[in-house]
């Protein structure tokens, strides 16, 4: 009788459960009609291209992304994502707590880019599970989710041309703080209302806006609002598009409420924003001639 037995016992130990705590999964695909605004998490993001093309703004520089490419970004590190309008560029993102990043040995690198042209299907096989778990939510599924995520990090680290190693997060994020930090993000532009995040974290709204605030230092309303209010001076500077219409893409009310808001934020008047701006553009021009 032949018989082969392997101990589970390593020298080499990566302790991803201490310290990588799956926080949220989703799914995004870009229409034409969204305009992403520079943010920052208070943990890290894994971003997965499963399909088109765009690029990555992360602090002041671009990066183009393809089909199954892995994008890191590290916490408190502002980035935001653009698409191509020919081939939109559609991704799975895994916010991810306690997870820093260490490309080459080398400290404090916010970002890294993994292509994973040859082991795409793993990648995907591992993000398409959690996606079913959190879909089915059957008993245990938070486990298991998990252990995808220990699963993708240890093969990440196992990389050849990539190194990484995980270090203890110094600020703690509510798993509920951050849905809702998440849900933010892709729904500004929509009618959301306080009750609605309350749902969508499964608290009271009271409970919520104390726990969002003591995660990111801002209530969920203000936060919403500050969205919105980026978004519209996105448009002033690149439309001409009348303010009811800027009003309604950017989820206000009302055009009142729109002008009110923004004055408020900017200390001038969306009409005024747009022709300041449209001066100093001007200016700029004429001096390049």
């Amino acid at each position: 009788m032949s018989e082969n037995r392997y101990d589970l016992i390593s020298e080499v130990s990566l302790n991803t459960r201490v310290s990588a705590k799956l926080l949220y999964v989703s799914t995004a695909k870009y229409g034409g009609d969204w305009n992403s605004v520079p943010h920052t998490h208070a943990c890290a993001e894994m971003f997965y291209v499963v399909g088109g093309k765009g690029q990555f703004r992360i602090e002041d520089n671009l990066y183009p992304v393809v089909e199954n490419d892995l994008i890191i970004v590290n916490p408190h590190v502002r980035h935001t994502e653009t698409s191509l309008d020919s081939s939109p560029l559609e991704y799975i993102v895994l916010g991810v707590e306690g997870l820093e990043l260490m490309v080459n040995e080398e400290e404090n690198n916010p970002f890294a880019i993994i292509s994973f042209k040859s082991s795409g299907a793993d990648i995907y096989f591992l993000l398409t599970n959690m996606l079913k778990e959190l879909e089915a939510k059957a008993p245990g599924y938070e486990t298991i989710c998990q252990d995808f995520l220990d699963i993708l990090v240890i093969r990440l680290m196992r990389g050849s041309d990539f190194s990484a190693r995980l270090i203890p997060s110094t600020l703690q994020v509510s798993k509920e703080g951050a849905a809702v930090h998440r849900y933010i993000e892709s729904h500004f532009k929509e009618n959301v209302s306080l009750d609605d995040l309350a749902e969508v974290a499964h608290l009271n709204k009271y409970h919520l806006t104390h726990l969002f605030t003591r995660d990111y230092g801002i209530s969920p309303i203000k936060f919403l609002l500050s969205l919105r209010i980026k978004e519209s001076c996105y448009l002033l500077r690149t439309t001409d598009h009348p303010l009811s219409q800027i009003a309604r893409i950017t989820g206000f009310s009302s055009p009142s409420y729109f002008s009110q808001s923004f004055r408020k934020a900017e200390g001038i008047s969306p009409t005024d924003y747009r022709a300041k701006y449209h001066i100093s553009k001007k200016r700029e021009n004429n001096q390049d001639c």
